[in-house]
């Protein structure tokens, strides 16, 4: 799956880093345009929210001025700003979207050098062992594909005494790291929902079943992995959606990976923003927003009403008990 961008917008500062030059050199041929900062590209803001498809297939080069650390408490101990931000896919719900509305296109940072040292002087620093989720604002498995930088993030970063690495994904493109050293300290985390939503709703990202056999391929290539049943989305018989996954992927996992893989949940938010952008940019998709179970959750945002998703949150976990009984389940969000 490999991306190729309409133009490149780019800080002019990028040609100082070896990775800027690079990625400059490697779409030689395609449309670039200077830019002063990658947060405000006025030919983009400008643009309309059915514009959005078209504004995805843009990439933005730049460098990642903001290296501060959120603390979190669910897989890792610290948020990570790192070498992307954005996506190539259009996942309807994707959280992004609430932080930069139409905006939520593929930037690449190129002074990543800068952003592992910071990781690995912190993780040294510390008493204990750290874990730092360094793909939280975009998939890394995609933005491999275009730079490499997982790649050399993995084999850089093995040269750390101490701490982890852990990213989400919902792309399958993971031959490139199957053969790295260092891979004892990374947890790669793949996020699957149902077929039937994954097609009408996580657009421009791998099929289930392309997934699960990444799965099974990193299982086997000895890094940890852990499933994220994610978002969670209670569209019309989603019972029958979710137990039908959580049963192809007892079929279809391999046995190393059904004796190791950890579980998340996580229930979808939607917001005021994707309700615009979907309604025009993506006119005749499937409507998330369901009045009769959501309800508003700070400003702009929706969540599934309490009693709706303790139903939901229990069904699910029965069913996690019942096919994957072994398997640890982190947490529910």
């Amino acid at each position: 799956m490999e991306f190729k961008p309409d133009a490149i917008y780019f800080e002019p500062d990028i040609e100082n880093y070896a990775l800027g030059k690079e990625l400059l050199q490697k779409y030689e041929n395609i449309p670039k345009f200077v830019i002063e900062n990658h947060n405000n590209i006025p030919q983009m803001r400008s643009q309309s929210n059915s514009a959005f498809p078209k504004m995805k297939k843009n990439l933005i080069i730049a460098t990642r001025k903001t290296h501060k650390y959120t603390e979190n408490h669910k897989v890792s101990d610290y948020l990570v700003p790192y070498t992307s931000s954005g996506c190539t896919a259009m996942c309807l719900y994707c959280y992004l979207v609430c932080h930069y509305n139409k905006c939520a296109y593929l930037r690449l940072f190129v002074n990543r050098e800068q952003m592992l040292d910071k990781i690995i002087k912190t993780a040294e620093k510390s008493e204990k062992e750290l874990t730092f989720e360094i793909g939280s604002n975009s998939d890394l498995i995609l933005e491999n594909s275009i730079t490499n930088n997982l790649v050399w993030t993995i084999e850089n970063f093995a040269k750390s005494k101490k701490g982890f690495l852990t990213f989400p994904t919902k792309f399958d493109m993971v031959e490139p790291i199957l053969d790295l050293k260092g891979k004892e300290n990374i947890i790669v985390r793949m996020s699957v929902n149902p077929e039937e939503l994954i097609d009408k709703i996580e657009l421009g990202t791998s099929p289930l079943k392309n997934r699960i056999q990444a799965i099974n391929k990193l299982c086997r290539a000895g890094y940890r992995v852990g499933i994220l049943i994610a978002p969670i989305i209670l569209v019309e018989h989603w019972e029958e959606h979710y137990k039908k996954l959580i049963l192809t992927l007892r079929k279809m996992l391999d046995p190393c990976a059904k004796s190791s893989v950890f579980f998340e949940l996580i229930f979808m938010t939607y917001s005021y923003i994707h309700k615009m952008i979907n309604s025009e940019a993506f006119p005749n998709a499937m409507n998330l927003y369901n009045p009769e179970l959501m309800t508003v959750r700070g400003r702009g945002k929706y969540c599934y009403k309490k009693e709706v998703r303790e139903e939901a949150e229990n069904f699910l976990l029965e069913l996690l008990r019942e096919y994957f009984p072994k398997n640890k389940i982190w947490y529910v969000s």
